[in-house]
């Protein structure tokens, strides 16, 4: 085995600010992806070597050849290539990190734990802004504690928009995700997208509104804490009237596959404005409710959510190297607990 990190979808925006995180400590990354002219461009960046594959079935087999020691999954819908990498990854004994976050591929990616057990090698999941953030206040917020019996958790990205066309990976994932989920008897249940609007008042002193989004943090979230009720919001989900009822009709049409991947391809061309980053801080936010009334809220701060995303699987991968992991499957605060967002920038700030 050799002692590479392989990011698949290096071309990306995710993809680059992993490179670019890797090449801060000292690692340079092999880029995996289809177009070799994007590829030698952002290796102009950060460096590293380039590997040409075709397609997702092309890559896990390149994973099988060449047996790197961590490989980095960028590329959306995580339903359909996780299963793929991950497979791979557990015939080399591979390390794999991805940034899904949505229920249905955290899911699926659970699913292979006991394989992932028996291979001896550590799979982690959802290694991005959302998962990262709000999971390792809920860690801190419950440790030492029972499980609340409810909790809530706020994903609030500050990011700029770059100018381009959207990605088509990105618009698969979301048109993908419209299905309102949440937490309830510990069981992952329908629930209405945009419903339980909470406007926020964040440290700095400014309001934010988060409403409920079907997120991987839901899963997250009910792994880290033991409650039986889990909700996940966040301040890019709908939450006036009019963007719900649309949304509602968009996700009864999204159930059909056909027109779903015609709008991914279609959505997929659409040109998007640059657009300057809502706030000057993204932050992490979970509140847990336990029997006897008590209540603990947290928060976690950090800068661009866009870096934090590409930060976190870096020093994920970097503690995978020096041998920090475990067998199995895990989310980021589950494997390395609530700190290792404070070596990715953020801070925490918990309350009483």
């Amino acid at each position: 085995m050799t002692d590479e990190i392989w990011i698949i979808g290096a071309t990306g925006r995710s993809g680059q600010t992993i490179a670019a995180q890797l090449a801060q400590r000292n690692r340079q990354a092999v880029l995996v992806g289809r177009d070799a002219g994007r590829l030698e461009a952002a290796a102009q960046q950060t460096g590293g070597q380039l590997l040409v594959s075709p397609s997702i079935v092309a890559t896990a087999e390149k994973i099988r050849q060449q047996r790197p020691r961590v490989v980095i999954n960028t590329v959306g819908p995580f339903t359909a290539t996780a299963p793929l990498i991950i497979d791979a990854c557990h015939d080399t004994g591979s390390h794999y990190i991805d940034l899904a976050n949505d229920p249905d591929s955290l899911a699926a990616v659970f699913e292979r734990q006991s394989r992932a057990a028996e291979s001896e090698h550590s799979v982690i999941t959802g290694a991005g802004f959302g998962v990262t953030a709000t999971e390792s206040i809920v860690v801190k917020l419950c440790a030492g504690r029972p499980a609340p019996l409810h909790v809530r958790v706020d994903m609030l990205p500050s990011m700029a928009t770059a100018e381009g066309t959207a990605c088509e990976a990105l618009v698969g994932s979301l048109l993908g995700s419209l299905q309102g989920r949440r937490i309830s008897d510990g069981r992952l249940v329908p629930a209405p997208i945009g419903a339980e609007a909470m406007t926020l008042t964040l440290p700095d002193g400014t309001r934010a509104t988060t409403a409920g989004m079907p997120l991987g943090e839901l899963l997250a979230a009910h792994r880290a804490s033991g409650a039986p009720s889990v909700v996940s919001a966040s301040s890019a989900a709908p939450s006036s009237l009019p963007a719900r009822t649309a949304v509602t009709a968009l996700s009864t049409l999204m159930r059909w596959d056909w027109l779903r991947s015609v709008a991914t391809r279609q959505l997929g061309r659409i040109h998007v404005k640059a657009k300057d980053a809502p706030r000057q801080h993204s932050w992490g936010h979970a509140v847990a409710t336990w029997a006897d009334g008590t209540t603990r809220e947290g928060w976690l701060r950090l800068g661009e959510a866009q870096e934090f995303t590409g930060a976190v699987p870096a020093e994920i991968a970097q503690r995978l190297l020096t041998g920090s992991g475990r067998p199995g499957v895990f989310t980021p605060a589950a494997l390395f607990g609530a700190d290792i967002v404070t070596s990715c920038g953020g801070e925490h700030l918990m309350g009483s």
